[in-house]
């Protein structure tokens, strides 16, 4: 009986050895396994559809990478994080300062992400999200004034992200909210006259935060200025004063995104 039990664990291990020298042949000859093909996840946060609509906003910089949209204000279920690679956080209307119920739920979603490596974007309020999300909600206060129209930043430290832009660069930005002194890992690496934390970054994590709306063209930015004064009988100096701006816009959302998606070497 002791034979026939030998013979068998004989030719299990020979199998397994077999087995082995197969995948280190396959490895050498293939090479290592390939990446994930990349997938974004766009987080759409408006609430004022269809005056603004981020998914548009952001597509022309996406190239052919395929992309999903999930309404997170409208109770849209969120997809699992594994199927992506990259996320992109809009901006809202919406506060921190004074979250919506929804706003718990993006921010177990920004945690995940965070958790499994995933490169992320955040704009505005999506910018102050991750803040929110990854620090606490003490770090997103409100603003002494609000900062509506074209403005200037300057980038006060070198990131990758943003070596192919000008410093200092300008986009169109329109927030009430702002982050407030992030704590490590947080590095700020920009800074407008009237925000001292425009431009931040999650330690050496493919994560980005940037409080402007660098995705939005001027002439959208015009509408959005007047749609919203007209639909909401917005008379605010700063509204009124954006519109009569004359916009000043580097572009340099394509570069900035290019390398998002390329993913730092």
């Amino acid at each position: 009986m002791r034979e026939p039990r030998l013979l068998l664990l004989v030719a299990i291990g020979i199998g397994l050895t077999i087995g082995a020298v197969s995948d280190v042949v396959s490895y050498v000859e293939c090479g290592p396994p390939e990446p994930p093909s990349a997938r974004i996840l766009i987080v759409d946060n408006s609430l004022n559809r269809p005056i603004y609509v981020p998914e548009r906003e952001w597509k022309p910089f996406l190239g052919d990478v395929p992309y999903d949209v999930v309404h997170v204000p409208g109770g849209e279920e969120i997809p699992p994080v594994d199927d992506y690679t990259h996320i992109i956080i809009s901006g809202s209307t919406a506060s921190l300062v004074d979250p919506p119920a929804w706003v718990a739920v993006e921010a177990e979603l920004v945690t995940r992400a965070a958790d499994r490596g995933l490169s992320i974007l955040g704009s505005c309020f999506g910018h102050q999200m991750l803040v929110y999300a990854l620090s606490g909600s003490e770090f997103v206060q409100r603003a002494a004034a609000p900062e509506i129209g074209w403005i200037e930043v300057e980038m006060t430290a070198e990131d990758w992200l943003f070596a192919d832009s000008p410093n200092p660069w300008h986009a169109f930005a329109w927030h009430y909210d702002q982050v407030v002194d992030p704590p490590a890992p947080w590095r700020v690496l920009g800074r407008s006259t009237t925000c001292a934390v425009h431009v931040i970054r999650y330690g050496d994590a493919p994560i980005w935060g940037l409080q402007s709306h660098p995705e939005t063209k001027s002439c959208t930015a015009k509408l959005l200025l007047f749609l919203d004064k007209l639909v909401f009988d917005w008379n605010s100096e700063e509204i009124c004063a954006a519109l009569l701006q004359k916009p000043r816009d580097d572009r340099i959302i394509g570069s900035v995104m290019e390398r998002f998606l390329e993913g730092e070497p």
